[in-house]
């Protein structure tokens, strides 16, 4: 029987265990999706759908099992009369009634005896339906969860289903994703050897490795060093088991594209700084003395090459982003976010995280939970922005009209921020603990403002620089409320 439990089982990556092992009631290791469709969907023709194509990537058919000693996957038939089933709202509810909802299922634990994963179905709302998917972080990354979903959808609605199409998402690997860090180096290591001590005789290749090797000591000296995130309401007091969801109307992506060419920075640049300017709002709303103020976010950085963006697992690093709540002037606000950037793409902070994580999994529970609270103390919330499809898709033939999803948190990070651009538009939304931020809408009401006060300083040829100043800054707001 053991050796029959044996076969049946396969060893599970040490990042993906990492990300199974931070799961706490507080927080809960999903990625929760929002899907709205401008008709309505069937629940069979769904559970046909997820069973030709979502189950056609075989380790959806896999339950994790965590021994204590390893993980594992499990081989198991998953019943899609549990996995795919209806979920209820009156016919007549509003944005608020289904972000309840969505609230709901963001804070109700997958069932760790079955796959964890769920699709549940609205049928009917607003004339047509919601899917909402919850789908452990072990088995894979934003990144690979969206191609996934995406690999459910079709361009045009009458395409045929494919049983195969898992696997057309599915191309070889080169290796793993240390392997192909480490790759460079490995071949001047090779070369060296095989030269019979050739590095000892080359002071350049010499250098060059030891300069690498610094960079990363370097990296993580910065990353131990960092502060504490302020004590703002952000992280204020214990977490507790309840998520608040809520996200925005979306705006017009070439509205964000055009900002981005006049003020020579990217999409994403703009997006995380009127993030910060949304959360800068908010929270001199309930109160608090900002001025000055930087958080961090934690940033998800893809690692593995886009001809393997549909491979399951985990392949990303995380940076640590400085948000500038204290910066009353928009433009500057943007300018500290866009130097931020660019210092974290010229850095390893990536691949090293990467790396810690990998060794997280594989170090005792003890020591997992000490290096998850180091590090979740040196962040408030966790920024996600991810490109997603420039035209409209069909899911078993009905249009997807928005799309949106959170990602976890993780350790004493109580809040999370995602951008998703699809079909031309940008979708924000916010995930929060309920004990810190009891109104999230309060904050994604603001994203849109915040654009507005970018395009309007941008469009001010004679802006006098007064914008820096609290009544400066009060005045800008109300024009943009009332305009």
């Amino acid at each position: 029987m053991a050796k029959q439990a044996a076969t049946n089982r396969e060893p599970m990556a040490k990042v993906d265990t990492a990300w199974l092992r931070m799961e706490s009631p507080t927080n809960l290791m999903m990625i929760t999706g929002v899907l709205t469709f401008a008709a309505p969907l069937g629940l069979k023709a769904l559970r046909e759908l997820i069973g030709q194509r979502f189950l056609a990537y075989r380790r959806f058919g896999q339950r994790p099992v965590d021994t204590g000693a390893a993980a594992f996957w499990e081989n198991t038939k998953p019943d899609l009369r549990w996995h795919v089933r209806t979920a209820k709202l009156p016919r007549k509810a509003d944005k608020a009634a289904l972000e309840r909802l969505v609230s709901e299922l963001a804070s109700t634990p997958l069932d760790h005896a079955r796959p964890l994963w769920q699709f549940h179905l609205i049928e009917n709302h607003q004339g047509g339906s919601v899917l909402i998917a919850r789908i452990h972080h072990c088995y894979a990354d934003g990144l690979a969860l969206v191609q996934v979903m995406l690999s459910l959808t079709d361009a045009a609605a009458q395409a045929a289903v494919k049983a195969d199409a898992g696997k057309g998402w599915r191309p070889r690997d080169r290796g793993g994703v240390i392997a192909r860090l480490l790759a460079p180096a490995r071949k001047g290591i090779v070369r060296a050897w095989d030269a019979g001590g050739a590095l000892l005789r080359d002071p350049v290749l010499a250098a060059t490795m030891a300069r690498e090797g610094s960079e990363i000591a370097r990296e993580l000296a910065i990353a131990l060093n960092l502060s504490d995130d302020p004590a703002t309401a952000f992280k204020a007091g214990p977490l507790g088991a309840r998520k608040r969801c809520a996200w925005a109307d979306p705006l017009p992506l070439a509205d964000v594209r055009a900002l981005g060419k006049v003020l020579r920075c990217t999409v994403n640049d703009i997006l995380l700084a009127c993030a910060a300017g949304a959360l800068r709002g908010y929270l001199r709303d309930v109160g608090e003395d900002v001025d000055g103020v930087t958080i961090r976010a934690t940033v998800p950085v893809n690692l593995r090459p886009l001809e393997h963006a549909r491979q399951l697992g985990n392949h990303f690093g995380l940076v640590f982003l400085d948000l500038p709540v204290g910066e009353a002037n928009p433009l500057r606000r943007l300018e500290r976010v866009a130097e931020s950037m660019r210092e974290l793409k010229r850095s390893k902070q990536a691949a090293l995280t990467f790396g810690l994580l990998a060794a997280v999994g594989m170090a005792p529970a003890g020591l997992q939970r000490m290096a998850l609270d180091l590090f979740s103390r040196k962040a408030t919330t966790v920024a996600t922005n991810v490109p997603g499809p420039k035209k409209p898709l069909y899911l078993a033939g009905v249009e997807v009209k928005e799309l949106m999803f959170w990602v976890p948190q993780n350790g004493s990070i109580g809040m999370g921020v995602s951008i998703l651009s699809y079909n031309g538009r940008v979708h924000f939304g916010l995930i929060a603990d309920q004990r810190r931020i009891a109104d999230p809408d309060a904050i994604a009401d603001r994203f849109a403002r915040e654009v507005d006060k970018l395009t309007l300083l941008t469009l001010m040829e004679d802006w006098d620089g007064g914008i820096g100043s609290g009544d400066a800054e009060a005045t800008l707001e109300r024009f943009v409320r009332t305009a």
